[in-house]
């Protein structure tokens, strides 16, 4: 003899031992919450979105962490002394021996070879510290700091960046020292006009981020997710658009120069020039693709003196192409001053080669 064990209710109840089940009513669903409810998949979909943002969340803030702990001990708040007044900023120590970098305009006016404040790091060493040569052209300066400093950081490439890349900006804005800020690279290839005197440069290959900037920034770190420095902080262009000089190949030898030297030296040809796109039978014929548009050539330069016209369209100096304004300027290394330096242009439906002579650049 068989018992009866009950038959399930619509809802999921079992119908009491020998009572036969009640019909659903018709229409009715079941009630959300239970097995086979709309809820149980919604809820379940809430859940795991919820659980995807909290684990993005959580890599986001496990990078900043990791970047702000490995190096904000690396970054100095700098107090200075210049010819205007107190001034301040920040800089990176990237030797063992105490060298600092940070950006020419925080020390504008100081002299190499001369005290020019102090730089103070999180852990609380504070040590005097001599500027050892500015570059107001690349806006970058070398500081060295007397006595022990804590581990430096380590220098990368901009090179490498590609935009929307996180960014991490470390350095002592409106003198609050150790903060950190957060972003991406919001564009790569911006232009920096630099004075110093009457020379004019432009640099080139710029980072521009939406990390947040602020006065005090200028010479702090701007870090990639490993840790490593690949831009100088340098200018606030407006909300939410800050820029960085790159560290890559130029930098380092404008560092090695400042630490050498003191000073960078530059071969100065006397031409303003621009990119521009090449006529399609002279890029077929050259494989290139742009060159360098001379808008204007000084009188009595060595531009001028060697026969160079405005309108000259420069493809290659001294046997490598030119695409613009930066490869001239990266071409003309203290190396080549008075040296020859042969330049192809397309004048006139025609190719001419013009020998150069750069002279040093006078810096005022």
């Amino acid at each position: 003899m068989f018992r009866n064990r009950g038959v399930p209710r619509p809802g999921g109840e079992p119908a009491e031992p020998g009572r036969p089940a009640e019909p659903a009513e018709p229409g009715r669903p079941a009630e959300p919450g239970r097995p086979g409810g709309p809820g149980e998949s919604a809820g379940a979909g809430a859940d795991a979105a919820a659980a995807a943002d909290n684990a993005a969340l959580d890599a986001y803030s496990r990078i900043v962490t990791r970047v702000a702990e490995q190096v904000t001990p690396s970054v100095a708040s700098l107090r200075v002394r210049t010819p205007r007044g107190p001034g301040a900023g920040s800089a990176v120590l990237f030797t063992e021996d105490g060298f600092l970098l940070t950006s020419a305009h925080v020390v504008e006016g100081n002299h190499a070879g001369t005290s020019v404040g102090t730089a103070e790091f999180v852990d609380g060493t504070e040590r005097a510290v001599d500027l050892v040569g500015a570059d107001p052209l690349s806006d970058l300066a070398v500081l060295r700091a007397r006595g022990a400093t804590p581990a430096p950081a380590q220098l990368g490439d901009a090179a490498t960046l590609r935009v929307g890349q996180l960014v991490v900006a470390v350095g002592n804005p409106l003198g609050l020292t150790g903060s950190v800020t957060a972003g991406v690279v919001s564009a790569l290839n911006r232009s920096l006009p630099t004075r110093s005197g009457s020379a004019v440069r432009v640099v080139d290959e710029v980072i521009q981020t939406d990390a947040a900037l602020n006065p005090g920034n200028s010479g702090g770190a701007l870090v990639t997710d490993d840790g490593r420095v690949v831009g100088v902080n340098t200018a606030v262009a407006g909300i939410g658009l800050g820029l960085a000089v790159p560290v890559n190949s130029t930098t380092r030898h404008i560092l090695a120069a400042l630490i050498r030297d003191g000073r960078v030296r530059r071969a100065y040809l006397g031409v303003a020039s621009a990119r521009v796109p090449l006529p399609s039978g002279l890029a077929g014929r050259t494989g290139q693709r742009y060159g360098l548009r001379l808008a204007e050539v000084v009188r009595g330069s060595p531009a001028g003196r060697a026969g160079l016209f405005a309108d000259d369209l420069v493809l290659s100096v001294a046997g490598t192409p030119v695409a613009g304004p930066g490869d001239l300027q990266r071409l003309l290394s203290e190396d080549t001053i008075g040296q020859p330096v042969e330049m192809t242009v397309w004048r006139r439906g025609a190719l001419v080669d013009v020998v150069a002579v750069p002279v040093e650049l006078a810096v005022r």
